[in-house]
């Protein structure tokens, strides 16, 4: 386990956690699901598709039965950047309570850089266009400054309600950038609006 006997290469992180898993075929899900002609999947869509199999196949494990959504939901929770520290230490005793090592867990999801070095370098397979990668790493810088903003203002909040400067339960801080467009009326979410390629312009519409 961790060796290629055939060639005795290193096993990738995303090889050896298809292996751990028993996710037979995932690889080529992934190649095929990258390289599609339309409506292909990014990097972090796949990492998440892929973290989230691994998550099904942990509690399947631990002879859990799983509802439709449950895993979602669970992931969401565990790593999801709005997520608070209360509702994430929540999910991991949940999971824990029912048998499955978070730890080990958590070591094994694949980021989206794994990923990318799985497909290109162990499948050998491309995308004709990068564009798709640049949208990833928007959305990635997007969700890293929301992540930061959210902590900052829990920690000050949290900070102020302890020095009785401010009256405030038990709260979660959430944060919504929209973006409007002027030219077609319409307002998204904006790692809505980057996931779906734009607004509602017409693509013949010059700026």
């Amino acid at each position: 386990m961790g060796t290629d006997q055939s060639t005795n290469r290193r096993l990738s992180k995303v090889e050896r956690v298809i292996e751990t898993y028993d996710l037979d075929g995932f690889g080529e899900r992934l190649a095929d699901r990258w390289t599609a002609p339309e409506d292909s999947d990014s990097l972090r869509d796949l990492a998440d598709l892929m973290n989230e199999k691994v998550l099904d196949a942990a509690l399947r494990e631990a002879g859990e039965d799983v509802l439709e959504g449950e895993v979602e939901n669970l992931y969401t929770l565990l790593t999801g950047d709005e997520t608070t520290e209360g509702m994430r230490v929540q999910a991991k005793n949940t999971l824990q309570s029912r048998g499955v090592d978070v730890d080990q867990l958590l070591s094994d999801f694949v980021s989206h850089q794994a990923v990318y070095t799985y497909l290109t370098e162990i499948r050998g397979v491309s995308k004709e266009s990068s564009s798709g990668n640049r949208i990833d790493n928007v959305v990635e810088s997007i969700q890293r400054l929301r992540g930061r903003l959210v902590a900052v203002i829990e920690q000050s909040l949290s900070s102020l309600r302890n020095t009785s400067k401010l009256r405030l339960g038990d709260f979660d801080v959430l944060v919504d950038t929209q973006v409007y467009c002027r030219d077609c009326g319409t307002q998204y979410e904006v790692i809505e609006l980057l996931r779906r390629g734009g607004c509602d312009c017409d693509e013949d519409v010059s700026n």
